[in-house]
């Protein structure tokens, strides 16, 4: 299976959206598009991460919608919220980004508001979809992926079953270097958050510092900070006990289990969103109504396994899947009871601070 970089990170770069958060988008009423609109004389340029779509996307849109598609591809929020914030016509119609950083980037008045009738296939969502704190409403952005994040372990292998993050925080002594946590900025700081009884958006310094202190404990005691291998080295049985997105959790294999902590978990979502600046905008309407075509949208289960907001796609999900993955079966009112990731604004460098000052400490 392809995954993706993981990238559903942190709130935007104090460095790339000057006020990040902090504006509003543009009073102005947005223009009126042409639902008749001739899209053979369009074009799209979408940015997306690597391994998040099929590769053939373009040839599967110009027979379907008659018009050329070229992919861009971002290995990070930050890359290609850089570029979108550069000034300027960027040269993207649609970009894939984390539900943080769409709000961000509408803030900014970047972003162009769905036009809802130039997107049928909007009934196709759950209607949980339309209440993710970042876009309540999907005014400016529409979910293409949601999930949450756990503990993901060897039941064969660890003694007691996790149901805490305190399991991971302070480790039984058997546990000990045989567990990873993830180093980007907002999951670094999550299980201590939570632990805390804390928001996974807060932005007191006294709390984060609580965190700080927690994660610097629980260091000698791991094995590793692991964005990206955790799965295999689960598998290998080197790590008992992983920190991991729910799609990254190898739960197909044998003895291998996922769990959201007691505590409480997050929400996240990656988006598609419309550049203002696009001047094909009744096209990249109609890319974003053919991805939630429930044909095409169930690429995503099937492939690259992680869960989807589209009700009709989920549903035609192989059942065989569904009971090899079974946090994919979950329905949407459990990941909703994790608390969603919103954008900080210039709050995001603490953040940044924390995770740089725990991943340098010796």
């Amino acid at each position: 299976m392809t995954r993706r970089v993981p990238v559903v990170a942190s709130a935007c770069l104090a460095f790339a959206l000057t006020a990040c958060g902090g504006g509003s988008p543009a009073d102005s009423a947005p223009a009126a598009l042409d639902a008749k609109a001739d899209l053979s004389k369009q074009s799209l340029t979408i940015s997306i991460w690597d391994g998040y779509s099929p590769k053939d996307l373009p040839e599967r849109v110009k027979a379907k919608l008659g018009f050329d598609t070229k992919v861009a591809i971002h290995d990070t929020n930050e890359t290609i919220v850089a570029k979108l914030t550069a000034g300027g016509d960027s040269g993207i119609d649609v970009a894939f980004v984390s539900g943080q950083y769409a709000q961000a980037l509408n803030a900014q008045g970047l972003l162009e508001p769905i036009h809802r009738e130039l997107i049928p296939n909007l009934k196709n969502l759950y209607p949980e979809a339309s209440q993710l704190a970042y876009d309540k409403g999907n005014a400016y952005s529409v979910p293409y992926t949601w999930g949450t994040t756990g503990l993901c372990y060897r039941s064969d292998l660890v003694k007691t079953p996790p149901t805490s993050w305190n399991d991971l925080l302070d480790p039984a002594p058997e546990l000990k270097k045989k567990i990873t946590m993830m180093t980007t900025e907002r999951w670094l700081a999550l299980p201590a958050l939570k632990l805390l009884g804390a928001s996974v958006n807060t932005a007191d310094q006294s709390v984060l510092d609580k965190a700080k202190a927690m994660l610097l404990k629980v260091k000698p005691d791991l094995l590793a900070y692991d964005d990206t291998t955790f799965g295999d080295r689960l598998k290998s049985g080197e790590a008992v006990m992983v920190e991991a997105w729910d799609g990254w959790c190898p739960t197909s294999e044998k003895n291998i289990e996922f769990v959201v902590p007691k505590e409480g978990s997050d929400l996240w979502a990656d988006t598609m969103v419309i550049l203002k600046s696009s001047r094909n905008k009744e096209a990249a309407h109609a890319f974003v109504n053919y991805i939630l075509d429930p044909e095409v949208h169930g690429w995503v289960p099937a492939n690259i396994l992680y869960r989807i907001p589209n009700k009709a796609a989920m549903d035609k999900v192989d059942p065989k899947l569904l009971e090899s993955y079974p946090t994919l079966a979950e329905p949407p009112s459990e990941l909703l009871k994790g608390e969603s990731l919103v954008d900080l604004g210039e709050a995001s460098t603490a953040y940044t601070r924390l995770s740089t000052e725990v991943s340098a400490a010796q």
